[in-house]
């Protein structure tokens, strides 16, 4: 049966398991190379970090008053050093069943000492209801590990974001609860840009105590930007050096975020990751196959068919999320923002061709 691909799309396969698949966007790598032989000052105190401070500071609202902004060249590294710089010893982190740095870092905060403590999630998100029942759980002291940091990612883990109204409930229990609250920002991008969301940059200065940007996922070679709020500010940089990540080439971070946010490009390549994953989540939906979440951003959860996921996997990588009853899998395909229009239509048509 023909398909709708030439015979120079047999291989490699197309990857849609990830969005940090290609290396950068050009008009990072363009200024990467223009500042290359310039000499500057290390360990991220450069005038392109710098510059690139100002910029986000200048989009976030915000003044060098109120947040301290540190790069760092993962999203592990970010939110190691995040709870590692709130947390003493016998404090513990609070996370949704799904989130990240339970299910995705190998154990990297509980090697620090720390306990996280599973909180059910509605929809991917922490909802203040199960916050506060996990919060009376853990008050046996000093026997049970104090909760002290709530961890929240935003978009989540199954590609919904929090709206405004949803994220000031849940700073409104931390505060009731004594609890910081952090956000892993690894797909901020995609999340600021949705068509549903109402949150800005500053409103995440407000609500929050600590949080990132992640660079990596919308269009960096690497890096991400941790955001902190003064109060938790001080003696920041010794977090950073003693868990690797104080980069003595620091202005390679600097240079790529002083360009993604020097206009809007942060934002266009996130609303085109966006984009990209409606049409291809409209399309499953349209030949009838259901979602088993909501796509709000770049990532689609479908159920399919394992017969259908294995004539994909011929032409597509992406992962095979969960194995359901009756020979059905969800699979999430996660878009990216060098994902093209003439991609998706080949994906799209590659479904319809072998659905039955």
């Amino acid at each position: 049966m023909p398909g709708p691909f030439s015979e120079d799309m047999a291989l490699p396969q197309y990857s849609f398991m990830d969005d940090y698949s290609e290396g950068a966007h050009p008009q990072l790598l363009e200024a990467l190379v223009r500042t290359n032989s310039t000499q500057q000052v290390s360990y991220g105190n450069d005038e392109h970090s710098n510059e690139a401070r100002q910029l986000i500071r200048t989009k976030l609202s915000a003044t060098e008053d109120e947040v301290a902004i540190h790069f760092v060249p993962s999203g592990t590294s970010a939110n190691l050093i995040c709870i590692a710089s709130c947390l003493r010893p016998f404090e513990a982190v609070l996370t949704v069943d799904s989130g990240h740095v339970v299910s995705k870092e190998a154990g990297a905060i509980e090697a620090t000492g720390h306990k996280t403590i599973v909180v059910p999630g509605v929809g991917g998100k922490m909802t203040p209801d199960n916050l506060e029942r996990a919060v009376r759980q853990n008050q046996f002291f000093p026997h049970n590990a104090k909760p002290r940091l709530v961890y929240i990612s935003n978009a989540t883990e199954l590609g919904t974001i929090y709206t405004k109204r949803e994220l000031e409930s849940l700073s409104a229990a931390c505060k009731r609860w004594g609890l910081l609250l952090l956000i892993d920002g690894a797909r901020i991008g995609v999340a600021l840009s949705a068509p549903s969301n109402d949150l800005t940059l500053r409103d995440l200065v407000d609500l929050t105590d600590i949080f990132w940007i992640g660079g990596t996922k919308n269009g960096a070679l690497l890096g991400e930007a941790i955001v902190v709020r003064n109060h938790l500010a001080d003696g920041f940089a010794f977090y950073l050096k003693q868990h690797g990540a104080l980069l003595a080439k620091g202005r390679i971070i600097g240079v790529q975020f002083a360009e993604l946010f020097r206009k809007s490009l942060f934002f266009e390549l996130a609303a085109n990751a966006n984009n990209a994953a409606q049409m291809i989540s409209n399309n499953f939906q349209e030949l009838g196959y259901q979602l088993s979440a909501r796509t709000e951003t770049n990532q689609v959860f479908a159920i399919l068919p394992e017969s259908l996921a294995k004539r994909l996997e011929e032409r597509f990588r992406f992962y095979i999320w969960e194995h359901l009853e009756d020979q059905q899998v969800v699979v999430r395909i996660v878009t990216s923002w060098a994902t093209n229009t003439s991609m998706v239509d080949k994906f799209n048509a590659w479904v319809q061709q072998w659905t039955i």
